[in-house]
C-alpha cells in the first residue's frame, strides 16, 4: 500500500510542533515552579516589628558633641594620669644575663562545668610551657630611649620605666619618634623579676632570658665613666 509523501511531511511537521509546544509547557511549569520556591524562600512567616534600636554612630557622635573640645583642662597634664605611671627600677650596674621561670600560682581553684576539680588553689604552673613570647622586651628608661631604638628589632616591644619629672611620656615619645612605645607596669616588673634597667627580655625555651645592660654615663665632671657594656644578643 502506497504512502502519500505529502501526508508523512504534515505528520512529522505537527510532530516537531508538538514537541516545542510540550517543551515551551515545561519550562513554564518549571519557571514558575522556581519563581515560587524563591518568593516561599524570602516570605514573611510570623509577626514582624520594625527596627527601633537607634544608629550607634549617631549616638557616638552625639555624645561626643557634648564633650569639652579641650579634655587637657579636665584631666590636667598627662604626667599626672595614674595610667601614665611607670614602675620604677634603678640603673644597671653591671653587665650580666641571668634566667628566670615567671611560675604562675592559682590564686582559686578552677572546677569544670560539671563541678569536678580541675586545678585546685594554689597550683603553680610555668605558663611558657604553653603560650610562645613571639617578640623580645626592651626595658629602658626615657633617657636610653635612643639606644633602645639602635638596639630593638622592628618586633620588639619597647618599654619605658619611670623618669625624671622632666622626661616626656610615652605617648609623645610615640609621636615624635613613630614608633609604639610603652611603659612598664607594676605587674609585668613582678611578674618577670625585673630590677634594673636597662634590660632584654627575651624567651629561652621555657624561660626567660633577663639581658641586664650597663651603659655609659657621664660622670659628674662632665667625662664619659670607664665601664664595660656588653652588646645586646
Amino acid at each position: 500500500m502506497a504512502t502519500d509523501p505529502h501526508n508523512r511531511d504534515r505528520q512529522q511537521g505537527w510532530g516537531v510542533v508538538a514537541f516545542q509546544t510540550g517543551m515551551i509547557a515545561a519550562l513554564l511549569v518549571a519557571s514558575v515552579v522556581v519563581a515560587a520556591s524563591a518568593r516561599a524562600a524570602t516570605s514573611t512567616i510570623g509577626r514582624t516589628w520594625p527596627i527601633v534600636e537607634p544608629d550607634a554612630l549617631a549616638e557616638i557622635e552625639a555624645r561626643a558633641s557634648k564633650l569639652p573640645p579641650d579634655m587637657r583642662g579636665k584631666y590636667g597634664p598627662r604626667s599626672s594620669w595614674s595610667a601614665m605611671k611607670a614602675a620604677h627600677l634603678v640603673p644597671a650596674t653591671k653587665s650580666q644575663t641571668r634566667s628566670v621561670v615567671p611560675f604562675y600560682t592559682l590564686d582559686t581553684e578552677i572546677r569544670l562545668p560539671s563541678g569536678e576539680l580541675l586545678y585546685p588553689k594554689g597550683y603553680s604552673f610555668n605558663p611558657l610551657a604553653y603560650v610562645t613570647l613571639p617578640q623580645r622586651l626592651v626595658v629602658v628608661f626615657p633617657r636610653d630611649l635612643a639606644w633602645a631604638l639602635k638596639t630593638a628589632r622592628l618586633t620588639d616591644f619597647i618599654l619605658l620605666t619611670a623618669g625624671s619629672a622632666r622626661d616626656d611620656d610615652a605617648i609623645t615619645l610615640s609621636e615624635r619618634t613613630g614608633r609604639p612605645i610603652f611603659i612598664l607596669e607594676e605587674r609585668i616588673k613582678d611578674r618577670l623579676g625585673l630590677t634594673v634597667a636597662p634590660v632584654i627580655i627575651a624567651q629561652v625555651g621555657q624561660r626567660l632570658e633577663l639581658t641586664e645592660v650597663r651603659l655609659e654615663r657621664p660622670n659628674a665632671s662632665g667625662s664619659a665613666a670607664t665601664i664595660q657594656r656588653k652588646p645586646a644578643p
